[in-house]
Order: C-alpha cells, then sequence, then structure tokens
C-alpha cells in the first residue's frame, strides 16, 4: 500500500511539474488571421448546450463544442473563485499567445454591473475569464475534456479549434453568454 501512494505522490508531482513547465514555455506562434469575410463579428455561447458559435451577419460560420467552469450550472458567475462561467453581453478586448492554456482571446469580464454585484455581496468580482485551448502540454486529450467541465470559469475548446477561433476573432468582437 506505501509503494502504491508513493509511486501516485509521484505521478502527481511529475504531471503539476509538466504542466507549471509547459505554461511557462507558451503556445508557440498564434496563426495569422483570417480573410476579413471569414471573420466573425459575434460569439455566441449556449453554457447548458456546451456549444460555442462564431456568427458573421446572421450566418453560423463555425460551432464547437466546449467545456465550461466546474460550477457553470449554478447560474452567472457573482465572484472571484466560484468556478461559474459569466453570463451576459461582453467583448474580446485583448488575446494571450502566451499563456498557460492554448492560445487565450480575454472575454471582458467583469463589466462595472458584475463589479457593483460582486461588491455588493462583500466580494471581488474577478477576472482572467478567457476562451482557451487545453493546457500547454496536454493538446494530445484532444476531445476528451468535453467529459467535464474542468475550467474556473473559462470557455474552453482543443487546440486546432483555438487556433481557428483565434484567426476568425479580432479583438473587439463582441461574446453573448447565455444560460
Amino acid at each position: 500500500m506505501r509503494n502504491k501512494l508513493v509511486v501516485l505522490a509521484i505521478v502527481v508531482a511529475s504531471c503539476f511539474a509538466y504542466t507549471k513547465l509547459m505554461a511557462r514555455v507558451g503556445s508557440g506562434s498564434p496563426p495569422p488571421d483570417a480573410p476579413l469575410e471569414q471573420q466573425a463579428d459575434l460569439i455566441r455561447v449556449y453554457k447548458s448546450e456546451r456549444r460555442m458559435v462564431l456568427l458573421r451577419g446572421d450566418a453560423p460560420i463555425s460551432t464547437y463544442r466546449i467545456s465550461l467552469g466546474t460550477a457553470a450550472d449554478a447560474g452567472p458567475k457573482q465572484r472571484e473563485g466560484d468556478e461559474r462561467t459569466p453570463e451576459g453581453r461582453y467583448e474580446i478586448d485583448w488575446r494571450n499567445p502566451k499563456s498557460m492554456a492554448y492560445l487565450s482571446p480575454h472575454i471582458s469580464y467583469p463589466n462595472p454591473d458584475d463589479r457593483r454585484n460582486a461588491e455588493a455581496g462583500g466580494f471581488h468580482a474577478g477576472g482572467d475569464i478567457m476562451i482557451h485551448g487545453l493546457p500547454n502540454g496536454w493538446g494530445l486529450f484532444g476531445n476528451v475534456h468535453h467529459l467535464w467541465d474542468w475550467t474556473d470559469g473559462c470557455v474552453a475548446v482543443t487546440n486546432s479549434e483555438m487556433r481557428d477561433i483565434w484567426a476568425r476573432v479580432p479583438n473587439h468582437t463582441p461574446i453573448e453568454i447565455m444560460p
């Protein structure tokens, strides 16, 4: 029994160290922007369906299966650390090509209402809500990540899907996150 615990501790520590190392290495080079006619002018996230759609005009141009925050079904994000995914209208306000997860466009959460609501409850609203791929170095797991919600409140897709999203979603693209 003791040997099994030692082996398990070594595996866990190795996975943790690998993840930390790969987070420092980064995502590599982001793809070039798609031609303007292939870029989205709206992102719509359907939390209950675990689906994200890129739209141009009223026409869907891409659809993705997603994973969300571990408490996404408990309602909209209310404060830092609640592991919920926000709901409402935001925008992609900047993009991080060197994040710990594969390529990460940032969602402009919290907005002034989110901040006010969190502060009224005595909490910090939180932030760093992103659309991202898998943690760097774990991309080989691909679609397995859809088996459960595993983020801290973000919207997660596979790395190949993230490359497509990165190319099609410029800064200031609105995003609607619905229950």
